[in-house]
């Protein structure tokens, strides 16, 4: 009986939801993606310095993602003010840091000095907010703004949502554009594509009531060990609400610097970042990349917000796939 439920499960993960109609909206906050009438995320255009995805409602009804800083929410960590849901930043870009923000130093040493560098992700438009039945879509276009109000790059964000029965699914592809001049993300840990995840999953929660989250790469990595090192997946799974569930972001092939290298902590901040080697390895070389002026960079991504644990979501067929696709 228990092997028919668990086949049961493996064909609702890898199954497409056929006919979920998906509607997306314009919003006081920015655009509200919704599946077969129910909240799925809203993207807000503004949240601290950046645009974020929150909230994100999984496939069996829980918050996929922290509430806080933009909700309280009892049981939860409130620390890292900037870990805000579902992010796109990184701390060091041509010296000006997007990743954190004025709250993030509220008890730093040099609070003035690093306020001082914190730079803006302006939301400037939306281009596509389309719905329909299967997919849903999202494209913006942001400007990254230096403290001192002049452009240094900008990016258009295209975003696919889907689901299975068993699984919701959001697609990032992300090209970086150098329109005012050369931009170098310096090596950092900092960055780049950012989640952090509901307390109930992390590896280190504690008096939650809940067995402590697991981390499991690609190449077999677990919880502290896959910090810093490069894989075409990850998976942070556990339970939420005592029911057994996860998520995991999955790096394209076509996706600048694949595999990426993993900003993933056992506390629950969830980051692909590839800009980090030195930072994430002493012995490892500069992780630096300068986009020339008029130059793209092109970043890839699928997060796959699941039940069950990992091998319930089948992510080497799940990567397969995402593999085989043009992105």
């Amino acid at each position: 009986m228990k092997l028919l439920r668990l086949l049961a499960l493996l064909a609702a993960i890898a199954s497409p939801v056929t006919g979920a109609d998906f509607t997306v909206e314009k919003s006081p906050s920015g655009a509200v993606v919704k599946i077969d009438g129910q909240l799925f995320t809203e993207y807000v255009t503004l949240s601290g310095n950046k645009p974020i995805l929150w909230p994100i409602i999984g496939p069996t009804g829980s918050k996929m993602t922290r509430d806080y800083p933009m909700l309280d929410t009892a049981g939860e960590r409130q620390d890292h003010p900037h870990h805000r849901s579902l992010w796109f930043a990184h701390l060091n870009v041509n010296g000006y840091n997007f990743w954190a923000e004025k709250a993030s130093y509220d008890k730093a040493k040099k609070k003035d000095e690093e306020i001082a560098k914190l730079g803006l992700q302006k939301h400037r438009e939306f281009t596509r907010l389309q719905g329909g039945k299967d997919k849903g879509f999202i494209t913006s276009v942001t400007d990254w703004i230096a403290p001192d109000g002049s452009k240094l790059l900008e990016d258009e964000r295209r975003i696919t949502f889907s689901a299975t029965p068993a699984a919701r699914i959001i697609d990032f592809d992300i090209d970086l554009k150098a329109t005012e001049g050369p931009v170098t993300f310096a090596d950092n840990k900092d960055g780049v594509f950012g989640l952090r995840l509901p307390t109930n999953l992390d590896v280190e929660q504690k008096d939650t009531g809940h067995q402590p989250g697991h981390i499991i790469n690609s190449n077999g990595l677990t919880d502290a060990a896959a910090w810093g090192k490069p894989a075409s997946w990850v998976d942070y799974y556990g339970t939420v609400k005592d029911e057994p569930l996860g998520v995991a972001i999955l790096n394209h092939p076509g996706s600048f610097r694949y595999p990426t290298t993993w900003h993933v902590r056992t506390y629950g901040l969830f980051a692909a970042n590839c800009f980090g080697y030195h930072d994430f390895d002493k012995t490892a070389q500069p992780g630096d990349h300068t986009i020339a002026k008029g130059d793209t960079l092109k970043f890839r991504y699928r997060v796959i917000f699941h039940q069950g644990d990992v091998k319930a979501a089948k992510l080497d067929e799940a990567f397969a796939a995402y593999a085989k696709e043009s992105r």
